[in-house]
């Protein structure tokens, strides 16, 4: 069978009660896990095209979505050269629509998570990366499922408790299958563990990002991802999606919602009662 690759970086603090500083005018408050998927099959054209970038920029050291985006640390030189930074930017962006690869990520709002749990569960609720790995690893293994695909999972090491924790959540997918309510989750059939244990190969493979370009590309895509739950028209988002490289341009609109990117207690938002949206 082919073999689809998920490679997954994290943004934001896995704990709910985490509050960001400083508080963003835009209202972004969340933790998300995604990146790209992409079939084994095409990762050697996709590694030759961030070579063929790295190096006509002579960079040697990992690219990395906030680095860039806040041009510090080893790239504080574009904040130095308004002109080359302009044309690094761009070229980056062509690279990124440029690769064979489909990007996917589950979001969860923080202070629509809480609005929604807090008061029921208090301090039993969930970190939220448990919510995201469940959703993110289910979406990803119904897209490689639809394209008669198995799935193989790589992430990026963060830490000991961090990557117990995911090794933890992988092995509960293929024991127990989708750890939600089905009472409390009106219309939705999880995945049966037969499905993770026959369909996800092994488990997941903790790579870093000096290590791993896949797991440098998976970085920049994130953000875009993030980004747009709550701006509408975010740019390099946009970008991406008339590229059809994130998985809602690849879906019906009808099945976006319960297979594409997933924006989880995003209420808030979509009310109106806080920034965004």
């Amino acid at each position: 069978m082919t073999t689809f690759q998920l490679y997954l970086d994290d943004s934001g603090s896995r704990y709910p009660d985490h509050e960001p500083e400083p508080a963003r005018a835009d209202g972004m408050d969340s933790f998300a896990l995604g990146g790209l998927l992409i079939d084994k099959a095409d990762r050697k054209l996709a590694l030759e095209r961030y070579d063929a970038f790295v190096s006509s920029w002579g960079i040697d050291y990992p690219l990395h979505s906030t680095k860039i985006r806040g041009r510090r640390d080893k790239f504080r030189w574009l904040g130095q050269d308004a002109v080359r930074a302009e044309r690094f930017y761009r070229e980056l962006g062509e690279l990124l629509v440029a690769l064979p690869v489909t990007g996917i990520a589950c979001v969860i709002d923080r202070p629509g998570y809480n609005s929604r749990y807090a008061e029921k569960y208090g301090d039993k609720r969930w970190l939220m990366c448990k919510t995201a790995y469940a959703i993110l690893i289910e979406r990803s293994l119904k897209f490689a499922t639809a394209a008669g695909a198995n799935l193989e999972v790589f992430f990026e090491e963060a830490g000991k408790h961090e990557d117990r924790a995911v090794a933890a959540y992988h092995k509960s997918l293929k024991d127990d299958g989708m750890p939600f309510d089905q009472g409390n989750s009106s219309g939705y059939s999880g995945l049966k563990p037969d499905k993770f244990r026959d369909g996800v190969l092994g488990d997941p493979q903790r790579v870093t990002k000096k290590g791993s370009p896949l797991i440098q590309i998976a970085d920049l895509y994130l953000y875009p991802m993030v980004k747009a739950g709550y701006q509408d028209g975010y740019p390099p988002f946009d970008q991406l999606f008339a590229a059809r490289r994130v998985i809602d341009a690849q879906l019906p609109e009808a099945d976006r919602q319960s297979l594409g990117i997933k924006y989880s207690c995003f209420d808030l938002i979509q009310k109106g009662e806080r920034p965004g949206g």
